[in-house]
């Protein structure tokens, strides 16, 4: 176990995925600075559960990943650094926030790759480009969906994972993975649930919004908002 820096944020920092953050509050500048004295600098980054980014006093999950410095700018108002995620921990207890978030923690193995899982991997590929491409229509992404991943096929799995376009609470639980079986098992299944999301029809606009009108008339009128028109024979609208 040992003592660590740390850094909450409203996402999660995958093993092996870069994490270029803005550094502005007086905390994080005395944490910086305190880490830049050392010869190897690493802070852990955990998901905020509750609570803003800024300011402190938000709840914290216990999972988190090692952050390894890799480059810091100096700007007029804030620092730009980039870090890489390195290995996992939970954190066994928190220490005082001043004058900046600590706690003790507890290193995770890092699963090992076996080649038998090659198959597996590659399907969990295919899922999470297409998924990608899917999600590119819609919204503006962080990552494209022929973005190269790692060499180390253990490395490249983790970056799966972090390149997902999931929810943070899916990517904390492919964090908590204890096998890259389990991850890329976990991860396919995720992916393949979202995409029906992605590509569902829009709903009919028109008769929402005569609903939201139809409400709206009967709050202001002080009485129950009538029912919504039914259609001959099975009731439905």
């Amino acid at each position: 176990m040992r003592e660590t820096a740390m850094f909450p944020l409203s996402s999660v920092l995958m093993p092996y995925m870069p994490l270029p953050l803005r550094i502005f509050e007086s905390r994080y500048l005395v944490m910086l600075g305190n880490l830049l004295d050392e010869e190897d600098p690493h802070f852990g980054v955990v998901l905020i559960e509750r609570g803003p980014e800024a300011g402190g006093g938000e709840q914290r999950f216990s999972t988190g990943t090692l952050a390894r410095v890799s480059r810091v700018a100096a700007r007029e108002e804030d620092l730009q650094l980039v870090a890489i995620g390195g290995g996992r921990f939970e954190v066994e207890e928190w220490l005082d926030d001043a004058p900046y978030p600590r706690a003790i923690v507890r290193e995770l193995p890092m699963p090992e790759w076996n080649d038998g899982l090659t198959p597996l991997r590659d399907r969990a590929e295919r899922t999470v480009r297409r998924l990608l491409s899917v999600a590119a229509e819609f919204a503006e992404l962080s990552w494209d969906a022929d973005i190269e991943l790692a060499d180390d096929p253990a490395h490249a799995c983790w970056q799966l994972a972090g390149i997902a376009p999931l929810g943070t609470l899916d990517h904390l639980a492919l964090l908590r993975c204890s096998s890259l079986a389990q991850l890329l098992t976990d991860l396919i299944a995720r992916c393949e649930d979202a995409e029906p999301l992605l590509t569902a029809p829009a709903p009919d606009r028109a008769f929402q919004s005569e609903l939201e009108d139809l409400l709206d008339d009967g709050d202001a009128g002080g009485e129950s908002p009538p029912k919504p028109p039914s259609g001959p024979g099975d009731g439905s609208a």
